[in-house]
């Protein structure tokens, strides 16, 4: 059985809480990722911010992203991934919630993240494709 922690990206970087929306962004360019995990001082996982986020819920709303931490925006309860669940655990969780990227959670610590590129170099195809027929609804 694979799991999320076979497929999963590790050693993950993720953008403090209190750390600005332009700090955001400037680790989203040097890592070439649209995504981070929001990290808190416990270093819990308190949210994700996303390239888009930015955009729409700072630069588009006229506020400036050096004055707005990434914790503004994560929140409510992340969508995450056990690091032992398995790849049909991965794919519902992604087209139930509409999510292309999880994070991946053993016990409270966050270990790796998953993507939608991850599942599809570890599945056949149909599974890969039902998924992003989810997604694209």
């Amino acid at each position: 059985m694979t799991t999320a922690r076979d497929i999963m990206t590790p050693d993950v970087t993720c953008v403090g809480e209190k750390e600005s929306l332009g700090d955001a962004a400037r680790k989203m360019a040097d890592l070439q990722v649209g995504s981070l995990p929001i990290c808190g001082e416990d270093k819990r996982l308190k949210g994700m911010v996303t390239d888009r986020d930015i955009v729409v819920k700072a630069v588009a709303a006229g506020r400036n992203p050096a004055d707005v931490s990434a914790g503004e925006l994560g929140t409510g309860k992340p969508v995450t991934i056990g690091a032992d669940d398995d790849v049909a655990e991965i794919l519902r969780t992604m087209a139930e919630h509409q999510v292309r990227r999880l994070p991946v959670i053993d016990g409270h610590q966050l270990v790796g993240i998953v993507a939608v590129a991850d599942v599809a170099r570890a599945l056949p195809d149909r599974p890969v494709g039902d998924l992003i027929d989810a997604l694209s609804e």
